[in-house]
């Protein structure tokens, strides 16, 4: 049973507090109020979240912050009387019951504002009036408000909630004439006639319904807050003049521009979506460079290790396990199995050839997800070494069974179900393993670490996907540490000198703690671990676009060339596009003056293999801080979608597995 008490005091301290909410009484009635009360059934361990979630009719509990947010800006004091607008679950009425003197609130949605009055007679508030009705028309038979808050944003702020207003009152409210570009607005009433507003940042909320506000079926679902920070009109001017133009992918000028980095033990080459063509052809020119140039022999991708294995065994020269499926077989197939990462491939199948064995360069995984892969390489390669081990492993991973080829529905099973005797077996088993590793090192080293790893990331698996289901920060956490201990495998099986490259998406390579991974969710990632684990002689170097991207809408669906929006005008990637410079390296530690105006906390936008432009702010943009995330920003402004390979791009009297099975 989740202990929802601790977990509102987490959230209190570190979604709120943190990031900014200083108001006494509003931080004291968060930690009074049960989130997990207000939530629709199943949902309750995902309250404490920093997210919203869905409480029915369509529509959405606001996360927490915004919550805390408004109640700040409204100033509400107490005893005083206050109106909320759009009451939703009853959460906001219920928190600002632990402040105010009475609470009025008004919900369009009949079964809403009746599971809310329930929620409210059962917890024991008794300060708060619930009515269904048009929110936009206010309550005036309850008026003067000393405050009025609205959870949906209209087309502008309604005259009867102002006019309801008492002198000195406020009205907090988000507008915006267009879905997706609203403001939050402080409305105050200075005397009969006069108000002032106060705009108080970018935000995007389910629509306002009613008379004074939109029609039936305008805007759109989403409650998130955004950074509030308007574009700095002359940032884009220092960025075009710090910004150092690249030519194009084929020139080895491109290369040599990042020859600043050449001494560093780890590069990370990021990516802010997974199907764009761009970020792909930039890493390859960028790793050819660096491989050549200056002796790096590890590229670590963001795949898991026994696709890649299959991969490095071609451009490695060995032979290929006679036995051995297809690479990326795995939804998102297009995300390895396309023609930019095929160029790459044959690149560094034909620069090894020239290159003695133990010094050829090496192409590995570094995810987790593929664990039937794992156990058919581990039993594969003890089925070989030791008939007997393999037995016994048969045995072990037995119970993984069931789940190999869907293994998300193992966590679910294991909720459950004994699954503590699974993850000690697969733990015996890597000990195991481990136990024989000096003898099967005198056989062959190379197969022994293929081996190790794959029994690594079964147990590092087995324990993702039982905890997925739990939700929070520790599925991704174990996610991005089993990475990088992947990486440092990596490194030492190389030795003291070996450098490698890694190629993975912005929100795995760019320092978490400078992200709302970090400072919200308590996310680590595997830059943040390189930067702690290797300081300086780690670059982190972040990639982003204006328009363009290949994506899916679903998990396992077809991939689609995307129009992806324009980037938001809160956003670090819309200075770049303000910059008029088409392509550039914009190096975040040579220009001290822009570092600092670059630090504030700004909106960076992320998309992976999923892209739902409908809730693009709410979905695919969180607060970050550049300079601190990233050593360095690639910026293309116009890109395009990757080309998934396809029969047509076999090459004759290849053997099926080359590289990808075609």
């Amino acid at each position: 049973m989740p202990d929802f008490a601790h977990a509102r005091e987490r959230m209190v301290d570190i979604q709120l507090a943190r990031r900014g909410i200083g108001d006494r009484h509003v931080l004291d009635a968060m930690r009074r109020v049960p989130r997990e009360a207000f939530v629709e059934s199943g949902f309750e361990e995902f309250a404490y979240e920093d997210t919203p979630l869905p409480i029915g009719e369509g529509q959405t509990i606001s996360q927490p912050y915004i919550v805390a947010l408004m109640m700040e800006a409204a100033e509400v004091k107490p005893g005083e009387n206050v109106l909320e607008v759009g009451a939703g679950s009853g959460y906001a009425a219920a928190a600002l019951s632990q402040i105010a003197g009475r609470v009025y609130a008004i919900e369009r949605h009949a079964a809403l504002g009746e599971a809310a009055t329930r929620r409210f007679q059962k917890l024991g508030y008794r300060n708060i009036d619930l009515r269904v009705g048009d929110g936009t028309k206010g309550w005036p038979e309850a008026a003067p408000f000393d405050a009025i808050l609205v959870s949906a944003g209209g087309p502008s702020a309604p005259q009867a909630l102002k006019n309801q207003l008492d002198v000195g009152g406020r009205l907090v409210i988000p507008v915006g004439k267009e879905a997706g570009g609203q403001r939050l607005l402080k409305i105050t009433r200075e005397s009969g006639t006069v108000f002032t507003e106060e705009d108080l940042g970018g935000v995007m909320f389910v629509p306002l319904i009613g008379e004074q506000g939109w029609a039936e079926g305008n805007g759109r679902i989403a409650a998130k807050r955004t950074s509030g920070h308007a574009s700095e009109r002359s940032l884009p001017n220092m960025i075009a003049a710090a910004a150092e133009p690249l030519p194009d992918f084929e020139d080895p000028a491109f290369g040599a521009m990042f020859d600043r980095f050449a001494e560093r033990r780890v590069v990370l080459l990021g990516e802010a979506s997974h199907g764009t063509s761009e970020f792909y052809r930039a890493r390859a020119a960028i790793t050819r460079h660096l491989i050549e140039r200056h002796g790096f022999t590890i590229v670590a991708v963001e795949a898991d290790w026994p696709d890649a294995a299959v991969v490095d065994r071609h451009v490695r020269h060995r032979s290929a396990r006679p036995d051995a499926e297809p690479p990326f077989q795995r939804f998102p197939t297009w995300m390895w199995r396309n023609l930019d990462v095929a160029a790459f491939i044959d690149w560094m199948h034909r620069h090894n050839e020239a290159i003695a064995p133990p010094d050829r360069a090496g192409f590995y995984g570094l995810d987790i997800y593929n664990m039937s892969g794992s156990i058919a390489a581990v039993l594969d390669y003890l089925d070989k070494i030791d008939p007997d081990a393999a037995a016994v492993a048969r045995e072990r991973y037995g119970c993984l069974t069931p789940w190999q080829k869907e293994p998300s529905t193992y966590g679910r099973a294991v909720l459950t179900s004994g699954y503590r005797k699974c993850e000690n077996a697969v733990v015996e088993q890597c000990r195991d393993l481990f136990s024989k590793r000096l003898d099967y090192m005198a056989r062959d080293g190379t197969d022994f670490l293929d081996a190790a790893q794959n029994a690594r990331l079964i147990a590092s698996a087995e324990r993702y996907y039982r905890i997925m289901y739990y939700g929070g920060a520790e599925s991704w956490n174990l996610r991005d540490t089993h990475m990088f201990e992947t990486l440092e495998h990596l490194l030492e099986s190389g030795g003291p000198e070996s450098k490698a490259i890694v190629w993975a998406h912005n929100s795995h390579i760019g320092d978490a703690r400078y992200t709302e991974m970090g400072f919200v969710r308590e996310e680590l990632n595997i830059g943040q671990l390189c930067r702690q684990r290797y300081g300086d002689a780690a670059a982190l170097i972040g990639f982003g676009t204006h328009e363009g991207v290949a994506a899916a809408s679903d998990w396992d669906a077809d991939m689609e060339v995307k129009q992806v929006r324009p980037s938001h005008e809160d956003s670090y990637e819309r200075l770049c596009h303000d910059s008029g410079e088409p392509r550039f390296l914009l190096d975040l530690n040579r220009d001290e003056a822009l570092r600092q105006r670059l630090l504030e906390r700004r909106l960076e936008r992320f998309i992976g293999v999923i892209y739902r432009p409908e809730t693009e702010l709410m979905s695919h943009y969180a607060d970050a801080s550049l300079p601190q995330q990233f050593d360095a920003f690639v910026w293309f402004d116009q890109t395009a979608a990757v080309t998934p390979l396809g029969p047509e791009h076999a090459k004759p009297g290849m053997p099926e597995t080359y590289p990808f099975g075609l």
